[in-house]
């Protein structure tokens, strides 16, 4: 009896080892399959999204995109356009307008000066100076002298006279008969000499009746009365 509980124990010793060796060959075949992949399951599972998939048909939309002008890149985003606001327009020019310079009004004073003055300039333009004597002859000019009987310098340019009588300083106004014109001249000398002329005129006196060409000519002469 006591070698059978030996034989039993030796038994259940052999059957433990064979269960071990089991479990021990079924690790190792588990871990040999894990080295010999080298790869967790995530890495299974990402290794099978990276397999390349069957390429989708093109549409004719995605090859006539193709040419056309890419679209910009979302991440940029596009610079914002700054539209002219209403102060920005240019504003139209103005006209310059010039201020008309308003005249002042009258103060009775100045209107009654203004008023004189008018009135004295129109009775000085229609008074007349008065003629105390009249006469007809033939006057003649000269344009060289040095002084004349007054004691005054012969002007040729002057409006100048010389008469034998008249005394000195009186106004005669003289006309020449060929044409009308008239001349006031001053007399400051004596003269002329020769039968037939009463007046020896100044030589610009004698151009302005317009009597240089010939040198001598008829004449009207009046005599005014001092003022």
């Amino acid at each position: 009896m006591g070698n059978s509980g030996e034989h039993r124990l030796k038994r259940h010793v052999r059957n433990i080892l064979i269960i071990s060796g089991v479990a021990a060959a079924v690790l190792a075949a588990g871990a040999w399959a894990l080295a010999s992949t080298g790869r967790t399951p995530g890495a299974t599972r990402a290794a099978l999204d990276a397999t390349p998939q069957p390429d989708q048909p093109r549409t004719p939309d995605d090859r006539a995109s193709r040419g056309g002008t890419r679209s910009p890149d979302p991440s940029a985003s596009p610079a914002p356009s700054v539209s002219a606001g209403p102060s920005a327009s240019p504003e139209p020019s103005q006209p310059t307008v010039t201020p008309t310079p308003t005249k002042a009004p009258d103060t009775p004073e100045s209107a009654g000066s203004q008023n004189t003055l008018r009135a004295k300039a129109k009775k000085k333009k229609k008074r007349r100076s008065r003629v105390v004597r009249t006469g007809s002859c033939a006057a003649s000019y000269y344009a060289h002298g040095q002084t004349t009987a007054s004691g005054e310098p012969f002007d040729p340019d002057a409006l100048t006279a010389a008469h034998r009588t008249l005394p000195m300083g009186t106004r005669v106004r003289v006309i020449n008969k060929n044409n009308g014109r008239s001349v006031t001249v001053r007399i400051n000398d004596r003269g002329p000499f020769v039968g037939g002329r009463c007046l020896d005129l100044s030589r610009a006196a004698m151009a302005k009746v317009g009597g240089t060409g010939s040198g001598v000519i008829p004449v009207r002469y009046e005599v005014l009365a001092r003022t």
